[in-house]
């Protein structure tokens, strides 16, 4: 840490008391990087004594040789991104900070980092999700001995820190990193003190509430020479908060202190969250000033961050040596302080409000039009102009309003809560006048799309809804994107009646769209399926959209078509038309540049899931990578969970189940940010299926995330409604509770089960299939798993045939056959791997290894049960590798007169086998036992493999020597 930055920033008094606190951070310290708490959340009331307390931990910090980087927000500074954070980040540029210069470039301007040189290629903007992990990162990297990150006044944290904060708390950085967060508890915005409620409960964050300083150490500490009976009485108007008691001390070495009963008490409250009667105290300080230095004060409390002497010298218009002067004399007064960086501050955040408020309100706008002024002489970026243009901006000024337009576009996608801010500022100056209109209707959009992405639907939903009826029915391509835009707002917030009937208007409306809007158009109705309209009702409007993109030779319209399509078809079971239709779309994706798919993102990322689903994972994640690059380079965050729950899917099927844990934890962080409920809950259901496939045999995480995804999903009954229900099943089964997860798939499913995605209902089957077993409901077992394998033939996909397959195998085994089980595992197994579904093949060669074994292959269970774990273990499927150490390794059999082979067959095999070493056909054996052709051919194929032969003369010679 840079010497001396914790006794620059908490100096001014001593540190009075608090032993028992700092034996308390102390002891985090001594735990640090090894399973300590994350976060440090400090609370008091203004003046306690948190700031101070702060200072002297991180002196103390860095005494050990951790690394300490000090933030601070502030109060009048709420709409500029990350301050806290910038602040903070400002100490490593001090040498004796010890930093690689790489990580110092590693940190991007947004946050205080150094502007790379200029590239002829910008650099593709850097979601605010994308930022909070690489900050993680590089908040792993700094300091190997151990990192503390003290950021004070987080009750002021503007819009992004808070969102940065709550990223570091609930995934708390690998390593030796403490975060200390010191607030006011009563001004914590509830966003706030939400996270920190939840990391107390999970053990990241320790909480730590300073109570006011005891009698002794108030007065011994701060007032050591004052009588006793001053002393008391002063303590107690202080009500033991150190600084009432040192602005009460002040006030009666000055002759000015209040009589009677305590400043407390006095009626009212100042500003800056002090009793009236202490505030007039703290301005009292301000009497002997002349007024060049008041105004000097003044402008430093204005001026906040930028208060530097070059920008106070140039707003207050004083020359260098009577700046000199001024500065000297409210350093003596205690009344300004100097911080790292060169930058003053006023000696307490109280005294900055009182100050800031008590300046005459036209002062405080010059101060901030020459501040506004200066910064833009010296090239400052317009987001550090942008606080001061903003308050001294009482007039439409077309200049003034570019900045604030530049600086919205410049946090658009790390802080779209600033973004939208800035551009309601322009919105509210612009005249309302015909000329101004088309720029209005155009800032709107851009504020409701930053609205969007930063959590507020509904106030998205309100402005675009402006918007369209502002536009009427000029048929302007900004009028549509309005419609679409709205449209998915409207999906997001769950209200897929409205989207659909808003699109399904806009078509119909007079004058008609241009014919490349109704492909736009078209498109986003489509997306509706299957969430809330069946693919069936939207088949018909996806081929006149297809048609007529094809008609204006509109390949990107042509490729959305297709790929809506594709998933379509492949959601319904339908897996030819899928496959023709997803060979179509990736044929066509694959050939355009990307700058031409900006506008097919959630397309791309239905082509995608459709690959998928149709088993081409190699494709799917293919098209999921070039979506996600696509999205976050035009920065439609909102589109990225699709994306990359896509590629979670994939890598879940594949068995890189750390991997897609990674990817749902970053969907999951999306969707929160987002606000959308439909969304998070389908989020938190994939994210239960990682979890289930990630974890131990019965761990609860799983089965809590599945229990938020119905929880969010309310009484939805669609698509993402359905899937909560099956993963809450799958984990409920995983956690040893068949009732619960048979109760779920038929809630996701219905009586009929027609509910459940026919694409994966051979899947789902299996869990209800595994549920009744262990429940006795042979009945109910024997019906699904006949269901499942009628299904899994109409798919003809490789995963579901393997899924019926073990459904059956168990059925098998249950029932006494372990050889059909066998051989059914074995054939699930040989499917998955030919696929690739490395994850399906490890499940059914580990529930098939004790099969063989009971079937009298003792050296092919153990084969099996070696290349299952394997294959789990390789890609960290922790369920699978439970599941393996709960099957002990098959002991060697018993010798038996038997062979192996032949005792491994049913009756019915037997009889085939026979027959065939009689030099009967398929066909003749086939009536002879009152058997289809197909039937036979299936016994045949399992004779062979359980006799380990490959032709029916070898067969036949087997028989004969039995």
């Amino acid at each position: 840490m840079p010497s001396g930055t914790a006794t620059q920033r908490g100096s001014g008094s001593p540190l009075i008391g608090r032993t028992a606190e700092l034996g308390q951070l102390d002891t985090v310290l001594d735990r640090l990087g090894r399973g300590g708490p994350a976060v440090v959340d400090l609370t008091g009331a203004a003046g306690i004594g948190k700031s101070r307390l702060l200072g002297e931990f991180c002196r103390r910090a860095g005494q050990r040789g951790v690394t300490v980087l000090r933030g601070r927000a502030t109060e009048y500074e709420q709409h500029l991104p990350f301050r806290p954070f910038a602040d903070a980040f400002a100490d490593l540029d001090d040498p004796s900070a010890r930093v690689a210069p790489q990580l110092l470039d590693a940190l991007p301007p947004i946050l205080g980092g150094r502007a790379a040189a200029p590239s002829p290629v910008a650099d593709p903007p850097v979601d605010r999700f994308a930022l909070h992990r690489s900050m993680a990162r590089l908040l792993a990297e700094l300091g190997p001995a151990g990192l503390v990150v003290a950021l004070d006044d987080m009750h002021w944290a503007d819009p992004a820190s808070l969102e940065l904060l709550d990223h570091l708390v609930r995934h708390p950085v690998h390593g030796p990193v403490l975060l200390v967060v010191a607030r006011r508890d009563r001004q914590t915005p509830s966003a706030l003190t939400a996270t920190l409620t939840r990391g107390a409960d999970t053990g990241e964050v320790s909480r730590l509430r300073l109570a006011p300083l005891a009698e002794s150490e108030c007065v011994a500490g701060l007032a050591p020479g004052l009588a006793g009976s001053r002393a008391a009485r002063l303590y107690a108007a202080s009500e033991g908060n150190p600084l009432y008691f040192l602005t009460l001390l002040h006030a009666h070495q000055e002759g000015d202190a209040p009589h009677g009963a305590s400043v407390a008490d006095a009626a009212g409250n100042s500003p800056g969250g002090l009793p009236a009667g202490l505030g007039s105290l703290l301005l009292n300080e301000l009497v002997p000033l002349t007024p060049a230095q008041r105004r000097t004060l003044e402008v430093i409390a204005v001026l906040g961050d930028h208060a530097a002497h070059p920008v106070i010298g140039a707003t207050a218009r004083r020359t260098d040596a009577e700046l000199d002067g001024d500065l000297d004399t409210l350093a003596r007064r205690d009344l300004v302080r100097t911080s790292p960086g060169g930058r003053l501050t006023l000696r307490h955040p109280v005294l900055r409000s009182l100050v800031h408020e008590a300046t005459a309100p036209r002062w405080r706008v010059e101060i901030h039009r020459r501040a506004a002024a200066e910064l833009a002489r010296a090239g400052a970026p317009a987001v550090e102009q942008a606080q001061h243009v903003e308050h001294s901006m009482t007039a439409w000024d077309p200049r003034a309003a570019a900045v604030l337009t530049q600086a919205a576009g410049q946090t658009e996608a790390t802080a779209p809560t600033s973004c939208a801010h800035w551009l309601e500022v322009v919105l509210r100056l612009l005249p309302d006048t015909a000329e101004h209109a088309p720029e209005r209707a155009e800032l709107t959009l851009r504020r409701a799309r930053a609205l969007g992405v930063a959590g507020d639907l509904r106030g998205s939903r309100e402005l675009l809804h402006q918007v369209i009826s502002a536009s009427g029915q000029d048929g302007s391509g900004l009028r549509t994107s309005a419609v679409v835009l709205c449209a998915l707002v409207e999906r997001h917030l769950g209200r897929y009646p409205e989207a659909t009937a808003l699109l399904r208007r806009e078509l119909n409306r007079q004058p008609a769209p241009s014919p490349s809007d109704r492909v736009s158009i078209g498109l986003e109705l489509g997306s509706s399926a299957p969430h809330n309209t069946p693919y069936p009702q939207l088949r018909d409007e996806i081929a006149r959209t297809l048609s007529a993109a094809r008609t204006l030779k509109d390949e990107p319209g042509e490729a959305g078509a297709l790929a809506l399509a594709a998933f379509g078809e492949a959601y319904e079971g339908a897996t030819a038309k899928a496959s023709g239709f997803a060979e179509q779309a990736a044929a066509l994706v694959d050939g355009l540049p990307d700058d031409d798919l900006t506008a097919l993102c959630e397309p791309l990322a239905r082509l995608g899931w459709a690959e998928a689903f149709l088993g081409r994972f190699a494709d799917a994640e293919r098209h999921a990578d070039r979506g996600l690059d696509i999205a976050r380079r035009s920065g439609q965050v909102y589109l990225l969970p699709l994306l990359l729950l896509g590629k979670a899917h994939v890598r879940i099927q594949t068995c890189r189940l750390p991997s897609a844990r990674q990817l749902a934890d970053e969907a999951e962080d999306i969707a929160r940010g987002i606000g959308s409920s439909e969304l998070l809950a389908f989020v938190l259901a994939n994210k239960a299926q990682v979890l289930v496939a990630a974890s131990a045999p019965g761990d609860p995480e799983a089965l809590a995330v599945a229990e938020e995804a119905v929880a969010c999903m309310g009484p939805s009954d669609n698509w993402r409604a359905s899937m909560a229900w099956c993963m809450l099943g799958y984990a409920a089964l995983t956690g040893g509770d068949p009732h619960r997860a048979r109760d779920a798939l038929l809630r996701a499913g219905g009586d009929d089960l027609r509910g459940l995605q026919p694409s994966m209902r051979p899947l789902f089957l299996e869990i209800l299939v595994t549920a009744a077993l262990f429940t006795g409901d042979i009945g109910s077992a024997s019906a699904w798993a006949e269901r499942a394998r009628t299904e899994a033939d109409h798919l003809d996909l490789p995963v579901q045939r393997a899924s019926a397959m073990r459904s059956a195998a168990q059925l098998s085994l249950h029932g006494g056959d372990p050889a059909t089980a066998a051989a059914l595992f074995s054939e699930a197994a040989d499917a998955c791997a030919r696929s690739g579904a490395v994850f399906w093949q490890a499940r059914s060669l580990l529930l098939g290894a004790p099969a063989l074994t009971a079937a009298g292959f003792g050296a092919r269970g153990a084969a099996a049960r070696e290349k299952g774990h394997q294959l789990a273990t390789n890609g960290g499927a922790h369920l699978l590798t439970g599941l393996a150490a709960l099957v002990p390794p098959p002991a060697h059999p018993a010798p038996s007169d038997t062979p192996r082979w032949l005792a491994a067959m049913t009756p019915r095999e037997r009889e085939v086998a026979e027959l065939v070493a009689e030099g009967l056909t398929n066909q003749a054996i086939a009536t002879r036992l009152y058997l289809s052709p197909r039937t036979v051919e299936t016994h045949l194929s399992r004779v062979y493999r359980k006799a380990d032969v490959s032709t029916r003369a070898a067969l036949a010679a087997l028989i004969a020597r039995s």
